[in-house]
């Protein structure tokens, strides 16, 4: 039990709403949330939020006419849950995770008597993926078209003195660690990516295909998984997991050219799964969506951490990476303030990135090491 974390605290993160331009979608249980949040142009931010070990800040830009991203926070028992579900194909599948990975994992964990583990983490991805493809096939005569959601999923547990960090897609979390009494601070990935453009994962896709010769297909300079989708692993998109779901009446530029293997799924929803002991040094933990590290380094996202007050991290990152962004491509960050949210989704894509994606952060520090959150 983590005592000093009984102060529940929940927060399904909704900036822009379902359907609606709103703040006031996000739910929030108990008082330990504090801090202010608020609105800079298409970027959404909570500065800080508070609990009895520690601090936490949260930023999300939406790049798409409706948000795919969603994100979540969650604190107990069971420790502290962080979750960032990075969507593509439209929102259902991050709208699912976001309503039911939390809950499978505190059903799986209670089954385990309380104690968290790398199994009883990824049967709650499996339960998780088995609801959404069921909820695919209840929805399949008035909504295929969920059928081609998809979304990454980014989830850190913070239990006793362990953190489990388990991943689908290329979202990505940085741990930031002191180096001795230097006042440095350095850069650890603790998440396992699955993307195409990863020599790793092409092989390994190679070898899960071994008679496919266009698993891997290179495209304007972008490796893809069948020459549609960047990511190999993933919770939704079951178009390129179950053969039932890859035919009329979804889209037709969903659909392969050729059947799919029945017994052998394109894409994977197994979660790659990391323990890590924390250390009286490890100091602050970064979440975030892969559109943040296309722009920024691990090394340099930690140094904008370790150098500026906590308050506010999130935001001060995702407008870094905005900044380097827009460095890039000879543009200024202050023309997105200016762009009008009919037409920002094309703009927005083109400015962050080759596909229009939302970036995310959250940040999970303590009040003096991430050993904080373990007190028991």
């Amino acid at each position: 039990m983590l005592l000093a974390l009984m102060n529940l605290f929940s927060l399904c993160w909704k900036p822009f709403g379902r359907d609606a331009d709103r703040l006031d979608s996000i739910g929030v249980i108990g008082s330990t949330l504090a801090g202010r949040e608020g609105r800079d142009g298409l970027l959404w931010f909570r500065d800080v939020g508070k609990y009895a070990s520690g601090d936490f800040s949260m930023a999300v830009v939406q790049a798409n006419q409706v948000l795919e991203d969603q994100s979540q926070i969650e604190s107990g028992p069971l420790g502290t849950f962080v979750g960032i579900y990075d969507g593509h194909g439209g929102p259902d599948a991050s709208r699912y995770v976001c309503d039911h990975l939390f809950r499978h994992f505190q059903a799986t964990s209670a089954e385990s008597r309380g104690v968290v583990t790398a199994e009883t983490i990824e049967r709650a991805f499996r339960q998780t993926e088995e609801g959404y493809t069921a909820l695919v096939s209840a929805s399949w005569n008035a909504r295929p078209q969920i059928a081609g959601a998809g979304t990454c999923c980014l989830v850190g547990v913070i239990f006793q003195q362990t953190l489990f960090v388990a991943n689908v897609g290329d979202s990505r979390v940085v741990l930031g660690k002191k180096v001795g009494n230097t006042g440095g601070m350095a850069a650890i990935q603790l998440s396992t990516e699955h993307n195409a453009n990863l020599e790793a994962v092409r092989q390994e896709l190679k070898e899960l295909h071994p008679h496919d010769p266009q698993i891997v297909v290179l495209k304007h300079g972008v490796w893809r998984v069948k020459g549609i989708i960047q990511v190999s692993r993933s919770i939704g998109d079951v178009y390129l997991k179950h053969a039932e779901f890859n035919r009329e009446p979804l889209n037709a530029k969903f659909r392969l050219p050729e059947p799919m293997h029945l017994h052998m799924p394109i894409l994977s929803a197994n979660p790659s799964i990391l323990s890590h002991p924390l250390q009286p040094n490890d100091s602050f933990l970064i979440f975030a969506s892969d559109g943040l590290w296309e722009h920024l380094s691990n090394e340099k996202a930690v140094d904008i951490v370790n150098s500026n007050p906590h308050a506010g991290s999130a935001k001060r990152l995702i407008k870094a990476a905005l900044h380097e962004a827009a460095r890039k491509r000879e543009m200024r960050y202050s023309d997105l303030r200016k762009i009008d949210k009919k037409r920002h989704s094309a703009r927005l894509g083109t400015f962050t990135s080759k596909r229009s994606r939302s970036l995310t952060c959250i940040i999970v520090s303590s009040k003096q090491s991430c050993t904080s959150f373990c007190h028991t």
